[in-house]
């Protein structure tokens, strides 16, 4: 028998025999629009930082189907969590969170716990910035400290983001530590905070650096002090002469509070490993832009990242932390 005689048979034999190799099969991937919560209102890091990942997407045709980002800030950001929770087994619903994936559902009781999610990635931490109005007369945290003594209990007054969410739990921690009583005004985002500190309205802020880096650049408000253990690393100049790392960590003038906040991408639970994998991938695309390193920069974030099994532990170790600050600050629902 020929050679080509020979081929024919035994490939025959093989198909007898069901011996054929098998087709690859496609990673998956979404089949439909994915959208994108946001637990919070417009304007605010988080908003921020969801949308920029979006553009970024978009820009750089990193996935096939649309992403649509939706702003589900209800109930100190309950509704994005529970619309998410009845999500359950859907991949085509990714939601960012902030500290408040622990401090709404402890605060409210409302049934919902960051178990009821599947961790995806860590994009970054946060820093808080102690921010005033750039007329005032105070330059330190220690002269702010000291104003608010001298004008005595609940005179001045501390905006923030939401009720018994980060910003009221570092007002609360201020005041244990300095002995001093603020009035605490909570508004919707960042971005409401901000206009509010520039119109006067409020005193103060413990505003993320990208929800206030605008005002400051145009004069209008001044940062005393980080609300972290060393100062920001970023060296290039904001304003005319100063840089984030400019601006000294809180302890220093004797305010010895420190709070990073979360900024991570979770997915419903029951989805599976292997969609899991798609957004850890598309989001260490995101990483490794140019647009993210330089929304890092600008917005002075911490650039620590996590993933997997390292990421979920950061998760369970945080949920025990704001358990403690939460039961100091007397948030807890029900008293607890």
């Amino acid at each position: 028998m020929k050679l080509a005689g020979k081929i024919s048979v035994l490939a025959a034999l093989i198909g007898a025999l069901g011996l054929t190799a098998p087709v690859a099969q496609a990673a998956w991937e979404p089949t439909k629009t994915v959208e994108f919560v946001v637990p919070a209102g417009t304007g605010g890091g988080a908003d921020q930082m969801a949308r920029l990942i979006d553009g970024i997407i978009k820009k750089n045709n990193l996935m096939k189907q649309p992403l649509v980002v939706v702003n589900k800030g209800g109930g100190a950001g309950a509704e994005g969590f529970l619309d998410v929770k009845n999500a359950k087994g859907d991949p085509h619903k990714i939601i960012i969170t902030l500290s408040n994936l622990f401090t709404t559902p402890m605060a409210t009781g409302v049934p919902f716990n960051w178990k009821d999610l599947t961790p995806v990635e860590m994009m970054a931490l946060d820093q808080f910035v102690l921010w005033v109005n750039a007329d005032k007369p105070y330059k330190t945290a220690k002269e702010y400290v000291d104003a608010v003594r001298a004008a005595g209990p609940n005179k001045f007054k501390m905006g923030g983001t939401g009720s018994k969410q980060e910003d009221q739990i570092i007002t609360v921690a201020i005041e244990k530590q300095a002995k001093i009583k603020m009035t605490y005004i909570p508004f919707k985002g960042g971005g409401d905070v901000a206009v509010q500190l520039v119109g006067d309205h409020i005193d103060s802020s413990v505003n993320n650096p990208i929800e206030a880096v605008a005002q400051w650049r145009g004069g209008k408000l001044r940062p005393l002090c980080v609300f972290d253990k060393t100062r920001m690393p970023y060296k290039a100049k904001v304003t005319e002469t100063m840089s984030w790392n400019d601006i000294p960590p809180c302890k220093d003038s004797g305010l010895n509070v420190e709070y990073l906040m979360l900024r991570g991408i979770f997915m419903p639970a029951g989805v599976t490993a292997e969609q899991t994998k798609y957004y850890v991938d598309l989001l260490e695309k995101v990483r490794a832009t140019p647009e993210w390193k330089d929304y890092l920069e600008k917005g002075a974030l911490n650039t620590t990242t996590m993933k997997g099994e390292e990421y979920r532990t950061w998760v369970a170790k945080e949920e025990t932390r704001h358990q403690q600050l939460m039961r100091e600050a007397g948030f807890l629902a029900g008293g607890k």
